[in-house]
């Protein structure tokens, strides 16, 4: 990932980046090497199982990467959906890169701080799949959209207030694209009921500061122990989001142009997919998924939830193979204090724990080669720093070993390292990866 991709065809928006200085301030670079460029760091040499790299240390897998966007590629070509990947997972331009060499449409981003961050690292196009009602950033966005023809910005609306702020804000030459958000009662941000949502588009198709491009819910909140019923009520929720659209085009509330009907999340895209693609309206419409956890997947809740995905899926639009998770942190054990419990030097500051405990996938002694860990072994709690590992009396286990983790819920993994290294599978650091946090 050191020579990065450039999107544009023109100057590198990535050169300052790859340019920038790593040290020992960064997590997990190595503890004796000299400061280096960020681009350079395919060209040191070093290899991960080697024992190379300081502990902890977060890596990307990088024929996993590939392999999960090929699957996504061929999903998009079977089911005829567009692909805008949620930025926020990685929060890293040089990845962002790559997802619009694969094909992506855009990005999506939450917040208008991670908008500027895509702006200013050469992403031309950019769904801000939140409500923007902070005048000084919606001008600072205003005024990077103005400056570059070819950057587009999408936002997102679900009240009468939020509508007249962003009439208010927005003073860049060309209107606003803006999507009404459909919610769900209980749920997070969007217009409750259809015709509220109506109400809304029509708002926003009456201010000359905006347009309305399409409309928007975010159904991956619909988690419950009912599988069945879930689906049930992601599949009446996108009913409800393709209504709105056809009321919307039936009062020709949509400017000219394509119409974009996009739902996000990492667990239902096969529901949007289907239900959004039927959506038949007049004009011409884009399915947008916005998943944004495909690419590096996890070995938890998102695994869990994309087995169901995958079952759901009829035979003649499956892709070949599964998602796997790309996505690791290796840590060395630390202590034995006793038999049967190990301590690791990874702990809350480095994993996420919000959808699960992380677990551990491979470990090698130093100078091995990596095995896969017996399932008899657990992470059962994590401190600061340290990660309870259990597992039974007589393993071979020592001080000193390394133990690879696999996470549940990359996003939160993510936003705790700020240099991720991509490797090989045996092992060699083909780059790094800065995250943008």
């Amino acid at each position: 990932m050191g020579r990065a991709v450039c999107s544009n065809g023109g100057m590198n928006p990535l050169r300052a980046l790859l340019e920038s200085t790593l040290g020992p301030a960064f997590k997990g670079f190595p503890p004796e090497a000299a400061p280096c460029a960020l681009g350079s760091v395919g060209e040191r040499g070093w290899n991960l199982f080697a024992g190379d790299l300081g502990s902890p240390v977060a890596v990307l897998r990088r024929e996993i990467l590939g392999a999960n966007a090929l699957w996504m590629q061929r999903f998009l070509t079977l089911s005829g959906a567009s692909l805008c990947p949620h930025g926020k997972t990685t929060l890293a331009p040089q990845l962002f890169h790559r997802q619009l060499a694969e094909g992506a449409w855009g990005l999506t981003l939450a917040t208008p701080q991670q908008a500027q961050v895509a702006f200013r690292h050469g992403i031309p196009r950019v769904l801000l799949a939140n409500q923007v009602v902070d005048p000084a950033a919606l001008r600072a966005l205003g005024r990077l959209v103005a400056e570059e023809p070819a950057r587009e910005l999408r936002v997102f609306a679900d009240s009468a207030e939020g509508v007249a702020r962003l009439a208010q804000g927005w003073e860049a030459p060309r209107p606003l694209p803006v999507l009404v958000e459909l919610g769900l009662a209980g749920g997070r941000c969007g217009a409750r009921t259809v015709s509220e949502g109506l109400a809304l588009a029509r708002a926003v198709a009456a201010s000359p500061r905006l347009r309305l491009a399409g409309v928007a819910c975010y159904e991956g909140i619909v988690v419950s122990g009912d599988a069945a019923a879930d689906v049930r009520t992601v599949d009446a929720w996108l009913e409800a989001l393709v209504d709105l659209a056809r009321a919307a085009e039936a009062e020709g509330l949509f400017e000219p142009g394509e119409v974009i009907l996009s739902a996000g999340g990492s667990a239902y895209f096969d529901r949007v997919a289907a239900i959004l693609g039927s959506a038949a309206l007049k004009a011409p419409t884009r399915v947008l998924l916005r998943s944004g956890c495909y690419l590096t997947h996890d070995a938890g809740h998102y695994q869990r939830l994309v087995a169901r995905l995958e079952g759901r899926i009829e035979a003649d639009r499956k892709p070949e193979g599964h998602l796997a998770p790309a996505l690791e942190v290796w840590s060395q054990v630390i202590s034995c204090p006793e038999p049967g419990l190990a301590f690791l030097d990874a702990g809350k500051r480095d994993l996420s724990c919000d959808l699960g405990l992380p677990q551990p996938g491979r470990w090698l002694h130093p100078g091995g080669r990596p095995q896969a860990c017996p399932e008899t072994w657990r992470i059962t709690a994590l401190h600061d720093q340290h990660a309870r590992l259990e597992l039974p009396p007589g393993s071979d286990l020592r001080i000193g070993d390394r133990v690879g983790l696999a996470v549940s819920h990359p996003c939160t993994t993510f936003d705790k390292w700020p240099l991720v290294f991509e490797v090989a599978e045996d092992g060699t650091v083909l780059g790094g990866i800065r995250t943008l946090f």
